[in-house]
């Protein structure tokens, strides 16, 4: 359904699963394990799997903080795209790439959920692109916020379902577990 015609291949986004980005997050292990799950239905399909490696003043270049996690392994020739801002999208060579590959449909995991997932789902939509967010495949931590927590758990699940059935004219967000992704 969405708003490239010419376009008709799916891919996969592993976005920020960085050493400090996923330290202390909710869940880590279970959602490093249900992004290896979809990343493995990927390649067993010849999806794409494109990785999404934020950098800033506290995650510095080659530094252990800004690697990716030793249990997530991009494969020779996988895509790797390096941003400064939230949203994927933002002065990177994304939409190139998914131009090159003839995407229209992305499938979301990664972390964080409020910042940098979160931006990037609805920059692809504003894009024109369909997304999937794999609902147990993304995390984030708690975080103070005016003098409260907010609970990471909480994040979560607002973020599966703000999602949920989101359309925009032309395109649409679905989510759905990491057991029912299909390519």
């Amino acid at each position: 359904m969405s708003l490239f015609a010419d376009r008709s291949n799916s891919a996969l986004m592993v976005i920020d699963v960085q050493n400090d980005v996923v330290d202390g997050a909710h869940q880590r292990d279970v959602v490093i394990a249900h992004i290896n799950e979809v990343i493995d239905k990927a390649r067993a399909k010849g999806v794409s799997v494109i990785w999404i490696q934020h950098s800033d003043e506290e995650l510095v270049i080659d530094s252990f903080g800004w690697q990716i996690v030793p249990e997530l392994v991009p494969l020779a020739g996988e895509a790797i795209v390096r941003k400064l801002f939230r949203s994927s999208f933002e002065e990177t060579e994304l939409d190139s790439l998914l131009a090159s590959l003839k995407v229209d449909h992305l499938y979301i995991t990664g972390a964080q959920t409020n910042n940098c997932v979160r931006h990037t789902c609805h920059g692809a939509l504003e894009r024109g692109y369909d997304i999937t967010l794999v609902s147990d495949a993304h995390t984030t931590t708690d975080y103070e916020w005016k003098g409260r927590t907010v609970v990471a758990k909480d994040v979560v699940n607002e973020q599966n379902d703000n999602l949920s059935g989101y359309t925009l004219p032309g395109r649409k967000a679905l989510v759905v577990e990491s057991a029912a992704v299909t390519f």
